[in-house]
């Protein structure tokens, strides 16, 4: 392990090499920015380009600057436009835009940088000491682990839902669910729901329903609402530092989502999305009462979460990719074609027979972090001022990337006219008071749920999968506790207080 340690240190400190990481991280920061060209479609045009440098090394090294960049710098939009183009982060947006509007867009986005950088480091550690031992545990996860993998996803709605909206959470969940069944199934390949119209063959877009559920609907909001549209700030961003007693709050989370989602994102088919969720879910679960009525209103630990979460688990799904050559999500099965088409082949023997790319890209990645650290911290200040601009000006800016994020998408006009169908519904269930974010989780995880579920029937013919392997159905009961606990916690609460209020 040392000796390839020496070697990917050797190979990622040439100069053609940390010009990858640099290129690669800037590229990656400013399309992220942009909503609707996420990860995948930058790396996917980005291919050639790293295909004709030659060296698989350099090729892996620009490619993985790309997305983790994109990942780091797609928190932005999420952050000053509630415009998350990578489903990793929209949970950023669940905390960071109320920042935002709050006036601590420059504080919001020194916190995002910093988890990201802490949770891609922590990541890129944990990845060159387990890689080896992680890839056998990785094997373990078959389809019944990663059906109920999502069913604990899916459990921890409740983290989403303000105080007595359990129930409404539930409902937009299941929405969420029924919307992912649009399109071809997993068991046959026939077009379902989609009322004969071919461009919803291949379902909804997720670009299209991300930017309906949050970009969308705030437009509306500034153009109903004319003196929020007025209420622009001030040409200068203030509080960009964060204190001491905030950075204090935020270590020990920082901390627990390196870790927690470093380990989601080894699971293939798990990835950044996931791990947010849960990240977010998890930290709003186990704080403190007062701490806990903060969440989706602005909390620190509630952007620190996901976004420490999501950057680990970047790093973590490198992890199935380069040691049994599986792909953990869309963008990293792109990554696996371009090492196919870089005559790299990717599994158990990469360590042994190509160690200075398996150790560069490693270390790599934690130069990168770095990189993305130096070069976004000191934009922050000017990167924030999009808060500065009036809100009346503002809101073409937002209608002008939430449609090019949907026709970029799909490069189809019909994306457009259920981008408009959707932000209208969300706008009346917003006034409604129901909360969007579950919708969006439950149409993300439904269609893996789906394929998951699908072929654990096949192979055990029919549900005995659930009592037959015991990590499934340990995962299932996990995912009951999170969906009992709070609804039993806030009964309790219901209860003392009427006690208390008796005894007055």
């Amino acid at each position: 392990m040392l000796e390839g340690i020496l070697i990917g240190l050797q190979t990622a400190f040439s100069i053609q090499n940390l010009l990858m990481v640099i290129g690669g991280c800037l590229i990656g920061t400013f399309i992220g920015m942009l909503p609707g060209l996420g990860p995948m479609s930058i790396i996917a045009i980005m291919i050639p380009v790293a295909i004709s440098l030659g060296d698989p090394s350099a090729a892996l090294i620009l490619l993985a600057g790309v997305y983790y960049g994109a990942i780091f710098g797609g928190s932005t939009s999420s952050i000053l436009l509630n415009a998350p183009g990578v489903a990793g982060t929209v949970a950023t947006s669940f905390d960071g835009y109320p920042m935002a509007r709050d006036g601590k867009a420059g504080k919001a986005l020194t916190i995002a940088a910093i988890a990201s950088f802490c949770g891609g480091s922590i990541g890129a550690i944990l990845l060159m000491i387990f890689a080896p031992m992680l890839s056998s545990v990785a094997l373990l996860f078959h389809s019944a682990e990663y059906f109920a993998l999502m069913v604990v996803g899916l459990s921890a709605i409740a983290a989403f839902a303000g105080t007595g909206q359990v129930a409404k959470a539930i409902l937009m969940t299941l929405l969420g669910l029924i919307m992912a069944t649009v399109g071809e199934g997993a068991l046959f390949n026939m077009p379902r729901f989609t009322m004969g119209l071919m461009d919803l063959q291949s379902g909804f877009a997720f670009i299209t329903l991300a930017m309906a559920m949050f970009a969308l609907p705030e437009a509306l909001y500034l153009v109903m609402d004319p003196a929020r549209s007025k209420s622009g700030q001030s040409g200068d961003i203030k509080d960009l530092r964060i204190t001491r007693a905030e950075a204090k709050s935020i270590a020990p989370v920082i901390g627990r989502q390196s870790l927690q989602g470093f380990f989601i994102g080894v699971l293939p088919g798990a990835g950044a999305t996931i791990a947010s969720f849960l990240g977010y879910a998890v930290e709003r679960n186990i704080a403190p009462e007062k701490e806990k009525q903060e969440f989706g209103k602005g909390s620190i630990k509630g952007l620190a979460a996901p976004e420490t979460a999501n950057n680990a688990a970047c790093t973590g799904s490198f992890v199935p990719l380069l040691t049994l050559g599986i792909p953990g999500s869309g963008t990293t099965a792109i990554l696996l074609g371009a090492l196919i088409a870089l005559n790299v082949t990717p599994g158990p023997r990469l360590m042994v027979d190509d160690p200075q790319i398996f150790w560069a890209v490693i270390i790599s990645m934690y130069i990168g972090n770095l990189v993305l650290l130096i070069l976004n911290l000191p934009l922050i200040p000017y990167i924030a001022k999009i808060l500065a601009v009036p809100r009346n000006f503002l809101i073409p800016f937002i209608l002008f990337f939430t449609l090019m994020g949907a026709y970029i998408g799909q490069n189809n006009a019909t994306e457009l006219l259920l981008l408009v169908g959707f932000g209208i519904c969300a706008t009346i269930l917003r006034f409604a008071d129901y909360p969007l974010a579950p919708l969006l989780i439950g149409f993300i995880l439904g269609g893996m749920l789906e394929d998951n579920f699908s072929r654990s029937m096949q192979l055990y013919d029919g549900v005995s999968f659930i009592w037959e392997r015991p990590m499934t159905l340990g995962l299932l009961i996990i995912a009951a506790l999170l969906v009992i606990l709070p609804s039993y916690r806030a009964r309790r609460a219901r209860a003392r207080a009427t006690g208390v209020a008796d005894g007055d």
